[in-house]
């Protein structure tokens, strides 16, 4: 819901939500759109399109030359360890699930936006390529330099991956504030008892201290 809302598939029924200061409710839904990447736990590859015509989705829709989206998809697939002369011309049913995931990823980040709505993008992998995928991830360039919103139930990959945690439940917001202050100054009995089921979320603010 709080995805839908910032890009508009849901209004909010009161209060606002704001991109650089402006309401998005004043933005055109397309351009707002246009302006964020959208990774999904499913992975949401057409399969009927190769790795090839699936990251040239949104480049074509915004125009781009054959030379400039093949250069794009050349660049993100390398940094992901997916050799382009591999994988460009399979179809989402001959990858893996990380090989999909990871498709997914450059497919969000073709067009370069400044904002990457993720929604449980690693919740359908198994747990040694989901911290696989992960750690390649956090180490992009694009994960220091983008807004990114990320949804997840894993309080310890949320430690692992956010500068900002917002703890939910049943749509109340029990916290805002790093892993370390949700650790270690929890506001409220839920928060206690959310970090007591998940000891690995110590070991992550302890290696990021």
């Amino acid at each position: 819901t709080l995805l839908k809302m910032i890009n508009r598939l849901i209004e909010p029924t009161s209060g606002s939500v704001l991109l650089h200061g402006v309401d998005v409710r004043t933005i055109e839904p397309s351009v707002l759109r246009r302006g964020m990447g959208f990774v999904l736990q499913n992975f949401g590859l057409f399969p009927h399109y190769t790795v090839e015509q699936n990251l040239a989705v949104v480049p074509t829709l915004m125009q781009w030359t054959s030379e400039r989206t093949r250069t794009r998809a050349h660049e993100l697939l390398t940094k992901l360890h997916m050799q382009p002369e591999e994988f460009l011309h399979r179809y989402p049913k001959e990858l893996s699930g990380g090989q999909q995931q990871r498709v997914a990823l450059c497919r969000a980040l073709m067009s370069d936006p400044p904002i990457l709505l993720m929604d449980e993008p690693f919740g359908a992998l198994d747990p040694i390529t989901r911290h696989d995928v992960r750690l390649e991830f956090k180490h992009l360039e694009e994960w220091r330099t983008k807004t990114i919103v990320l949804v997840t139930h894993d309080i310890e990959e949320a430690f692992m991956l956010a500068d900002r945690v917002v703890l939910l439940d049943k749509g109340v917001v029990h916290q805002i504030g790093t892993p370390a202050q949700l650790l270690h100054t929890p506001a409220t009995e839920f928060v206690q008892r959310f970090l007591a089921v998940a000891p690995g979320a110590r070991a992550y603010v302890e290696a990021r201290a």
